[in-house]
Parts: structure tokens; sequence; C-alpha cells
């Protein structure tokens, strides 16, 4: 089984993977970091990009039958046919903009990504390339890292169909829209 766990930077993907490692005999493909041994990425003004096409090849045999595959590009790189399960998770853009200050993101960096994690960008191409069926979207603004990985197992044994998160009605809300997109 090929599980992907992918979202926004900063929701904890890396966090819930080595969880996963824990209890399970995956494989671990860190995307960015393939990426970087394998030299497929470019520096720009904004930071680093990485070769979407060429990972998509460079990363295709190096998938297993128990590969846990964690990256925001998952999406971007990964055939459908190439996965069982994609968790998405998503967390609160308020507490996404503490972690990209700390991570000293350029302010239009923290833009790009908290505009979006609200407008729920990763889910919608996770779904388009994967498929609704494939799917799944996990909040994890006010989650331990145990209840995540408990509710990841439970997706996988069809126990739980996961979240469905909306952000925009909190940012409505607030009427805070300006916080986060420039218009």
């Amino acid at each position: 089984m090929v599980l992907v766990i992918t979202g926004s930077p900063g929701v904890g993907k890396h966090t819930i993977a080595r969880k996963m490692l824990q209890s399970n005999k995956y494989q671990l493909l860190d995307i960015n970091k393939i990426a970087f041994d394998a030299k497929i990425v470019e520096k720009n003004q904004d930071g680093i990009e990485v070769d979407v096409f060429n990972m998509k090849k460079h990363l295709k045999p190096l998938l297993s039958k128990k590969s846990l595959v964690v990256g925001h590009l998952a999406p971007y790189v990964i055939d459908s046919k190439d996965a069982n399960f994609v968790i998405v998770l998503r967390k609160n853009p308020y507490q996404l903009i503490d972690i990209y200050k700390e991570r000293q993101y350029s302010e239009k960096k923290i833009k790009d990504n908290l505009g979006s994690e609200i407008l729920g960008i990763i889910t919608n191409d996770a779904i388009n390339n994967f498929g609704e069926e494939k799917t799944f979207q996990i909040d994890a603004s006010n989650s331990t890292i145990e209840s995540i990985a408990s509710k990841i197992k439970n997706i996988i044994n069809k126990s739980d169909n996961g979240d469905n998160i909306d952000w925009l009605p909190l940012i409505q809300e607030k009427n805070d829209f300006k916080t986060f997109f420039e218009y």
C-alpha cells in the first residue's frame, strides 16, 4: 500500500510520517529530500523550486508496495494509480502564521502559503489527481500526533471518512481577508 501524506508547509506532515513509521513498516519517501539529493531543485527569488516533471519521473521507480510518501508536492509528482490513500493535513491559518514567521518565510511566501491553505489548493489538487475516493482531509489544528495517526489508521481501515474543512467562513467571520490576501 502506498500512503501519501501531504498538505501545506507547517501542518505537521513530517511529524505524522515519523509517527506512522513507528507502528508500520513503510519505506519513507520524503519528496523534498529526494529532490535535493537528486538535484532536481532550482533557487529563485522566493526560495527553492522543485522541477515537478523530473521529480515525477525520478520518484516513480522508488515507490514500493509499502511506501509512505510525504511532501506538499505529492499531488503533482505521484500518479493516481500509484497511491492507495492520500491524507491531506490541514491547519487553521491563524496557527500557521506563527509557524511561518518562526521559519522566517518572506511576507510573500507567508501569504502565498496561507492563501493556499485557506482556499484548500492542495486538497483540490489531490482530489483532482487521486480522486475523492482516495483523498481524505484531517484537521491537525488542535489534535495530538497520536490522534492524527489513529485517524489515519481508521481511514485506512475504512472506519473514518476524514474531516470536511473550509477555512473561508472563519476568515469571513473575522472580516480578515486583508491579513491573508492581497487585493
